[in-house]
């Protein structure tokens, strides 16, 4: 079994910074692409940001360069760093994984963290 336990999210006023980790943990056989995505009430869930295992990152157009994706593979943990928020920021926020557990090593599955919300507000 695999677990996906995401932390930062809170309130936090527009234009201040907010840090979002998650650790991947459980029967990984190899931890491959992670990235975050945002579902605000109303809208579909998007793309935020990726990451590739060797660090290959890509971002929605939309974030203007705001937000940074990294990870620490050691502690099979991806991290997003949201600077100058924005009010359309606020949503629930996402962590995916696309892994290969022990159980079955030569098949990549995704897997979802439960979420966590940002809200930027006055």
């Amino acid at each position: 079994q695999v677990q996906l336990v995401e932390s930062g999210g809170g309130l936090v006023q527009p234009g201040g910074s907010l840090r979002l980790a998650c650790a991947a943990s459980g029967r990984i056989f190899r931890l491959n692409t992670m990235g975050w995505y945002r579902q605000a009430p109303g809208n579909q869930r998007e793309l935020v940001a990726t990451i590739t295992s060797d660090g290959n990152t890509n971002y929605a157009d939309s974030l203007e360069g705001r937000f940074t994706i990294s990870r620490d593979n050691a502690k099979n943990t991806v991290y997003l760093q949201m600077n100058n928020l924005k009010p359309e920021d606020t949503a629930v926020y996402y962590c995916n994984a696309r892994l290969m557990t022990s159980y079955s090593p030569f098949r990549e599955y995704p897997y979802w963290g439960q979420g966590t919300q940002v809200t930027v507000s006055s």
